[in-house]
């Protein structure tokens, strides 16, 4: 069957359309998205602003258009972190669906780990034992470990690349004294319940997801996006630490000529990198492997395997 996935993220409204079925690996067919950076279109109250919810219900109608003209049989929208932390999510989700049809699924920060670890388990397959992941978004960073299909921990923390950007670096280059100050409350929000995730032992594998960390392993010297996905992409601890005084010296526009950086997220590198630095050094890992599938992925194979226990009873 032929589905759409629409992915409402903190950065980009993204959505995928696949040909799937039940035991085999979704896909792609066609992509369509747009840069709606909610995370920084916020108010004050911690609001979207009605600039906002026009580019995003905007967007939700057009993904409403491509999904009909590519043939899809249906259509399954999310929204993550944005949508869900706004003050005024309920009214968000309320103008969304009356103008374009969309009836947007708010993802809790749990289920957005557990089901990214689904479509990362389901890459790696069993043979990476006790795995854990790791996923930097917009708003937020999720993590998650376990030996099965359905992780044993799984949670969400306020620190994605955009949310810090725009909480914390006003200028072009950040100073010494905000780096510190920041890298220090990244470090405390995460070690606060490592435990959870390190009790077992270490994990056999690990995996990180996300346009961040591609962008940052493309910067360490991974393989481009161009060819294809197969190609083992891993980031080295020991490169990235290198790497982040220089990524902090570089003006926008520096970082922008960077391998993987596309100008609009150039703010968002280097709290992304701290973040990343801080995931490795807290959980003891000397490198993550870069997974191809994400949440989207997760997301399409939780419903085909809901849809295949219906056939089936």
């Amino acid at each position: 069957m032929r589905l759409g996935v629409l992915d409402i993220g903190s950065n980009t409204g993204h959505l995928l359309v696949v040909d799937a079925h039940g035991g085999a690996a979704p896909l792609p067919a066609f992509s369509h998205k747009q840069a709606l950076r909610l995370a920084e279109h916020l108010d004050e109250r911690g609001a979207v602003t009605p600039a906002g919810i026009d580019a995003l219900t905007e967007f939700c109608a057009s993904a409403v258009r491509v999904a009909d003209d590519k043939g899809c049989e249906d259509m399954l929208g999310f929204a993550t972190s944005a949508v869900r932390d706004a003050v005024n999510s309920h009214e968000v989700l309320a103008h969304v669906k009356a103008v374009s049809g969309v009836d947007l699924e708010v993802l809790s920060g749990e289920d957005e780990a557990r089901l990214t670890f689904l479509a990362v388990r389901r890459w790696f397959g069993w043979s990476a034992g006790r795995l854990a992941i790791f996923d930097i978004g917009g708003g937020s960073l999720e993590i998650a470990g376990g030996s099965d299909e359905s992780p044993d921990v799984a949670w969400s923390l306020p620190l994605g690349a955009a949310r810090l950007a725009r909480t914390w670096f006003a200028g072009d280059r950040p100073d010494d004294e905000t780096v510190r100050r920041l890298r220090r409350e990244i470090r405390t929000e995460i070690a606060r319940d490592a435990g959870n995730l390190l009790r077992p032992g270490p994990p056999d594998h690990a995996a990180a997801t996300s346009k961040t960390f591609r962008s940052l392993a493309r910067i360490c010297g991974a393989a481009p996006s161009g060819d294809g996905a197969l190609v083992p992409r891993v980031l080295e601890r020991q490169t990235l630490a290198e790497w982040i005084p220089k990524l902090i010296s570089l003006s926008a526009d520096e970082l922008a000529h960077l391998p993987g950086v596309s100008l609009s997220r150039t703010h968002q590198i280097v709290p992304g990198a701290l973040v990343a630095e801080a995931c490795m050094d807290i959980f003891d890992l000397p490198a993550l492997e870069i997974c191809p599938w994400a949440l989207r992925e997760g997301v399409i194979l939780e419903s085909l395997d809901q849809i295949s226990v219906l056939g089936r009873s």
